[in-house]
């Protein structure tokens, strides 16, 4: 497995990370094969795995892939020493909804909702997992900074940010990854200079939905020119389009 820093004084990590939300929405499988996903995935050499308190079906279920990435840890053969879990605080799941909710005593409660979920002392990566329009981002990112001085995180992270409010966190606390959406279906984090300014800082660009998502990336195969570059290789269609994707900047993950 190749491997890439996953940003500023953090370790490096499997190049490809495992993303849990699929495993805790709706029509999830069951806890048993998800477990054993997890288990291939982490065999195989992946020792990133990205979650949130809101990977899960609303807000009574709050945590269920935090619990389900902490029971297979557990459950592995290996050594969960060497395994990266990334979480999320602020966004929530009413009646089954997306909403933002970056107050400060909201991230608070929601880290210890994760700490607890994923039964650790400390969790490794801690994301901001979206700006709120309703709250001051300085306020968000402010409560970040508390929970890493009071030692609840060890680094920090941002999700679905510009150029412009990295650099403002940038100016109250060490930014380690920024963790926005990137594959040939939507290209924003190329355009905007998101990925760029992550490579020159060198912040670990996590790139989620790398091959579009639960329903574009079932078109990959239909695509001529992703086909023809995959019979070519000898590849899968999405093996060549996550190629694509680590090729856009040599921070992406």
């Amino acid at each position: 497995m190749h491997t890439r820093k996953l940003g500023p004084d953090a370790p490096s990590v499997s190049a490809i990370g495992l993303g849990g939300m699929p495993m805790s929405l709706n029509d999830r499988p069951s806890e048993d094969t998800s477990i054993s996903v997890i288990h291939s995935a982490l065999d195989a050499g992946i020792s990133l795995i990205d979650t949130a308190d809101v990977y899960c079906l609303d807000d009574d279920d709050i945590g269920h892939n935090e619990r389900l990435i902490a029971k297979a840890l557990k459950s592995w053969s290996g050594s969960q020493e060497s395994v990266i879990v990334a979480t999320k605080g602020g966004l929530t799941r009413p009646q089954g909804r997306w909403e933002t909710d970056g107050r400060p005593e909201h991230i608070r409660d929601a880290c210890e909702r994760s700490l607890a979920a994923l039964g650790v002392e400390r969790i490794d990566l801690y994301q901001f997992h979206a700006p709120d329009m309703s709250v001051p981002f300085d306020e968000s990112v402010g409560a970040l900074a508390e929970l890493q001085q009071a030692g609840k995180i060890r680094w920090i992270g941002l999700c679905n940010v510009s150029v412009e409010e990295i650099q403002e966190a940038e100016s109250a606390v060490s930014v380690v990854t920024v963790q926005n959406r990137l594959s040939p279906y939507f290209c924003e984090s190329l355009v905007n200079g998101v990925v760029d300014y992550c490579a020159e800082k060198g912040i670990g660009f996590l790139a989620y939905s790398p091959v579009g998502g639960g329903r574009l990336q079932k078109k990959l195969p239909a695509n001529q020119a992703v086909a023809k570059i995959a019979k070519k290789h000898g590849a899968s269609p999405h093996a060549v389009v996550i190629a694509w994707v680590l090729a856009q900047g040599q921070t992406v993950i």
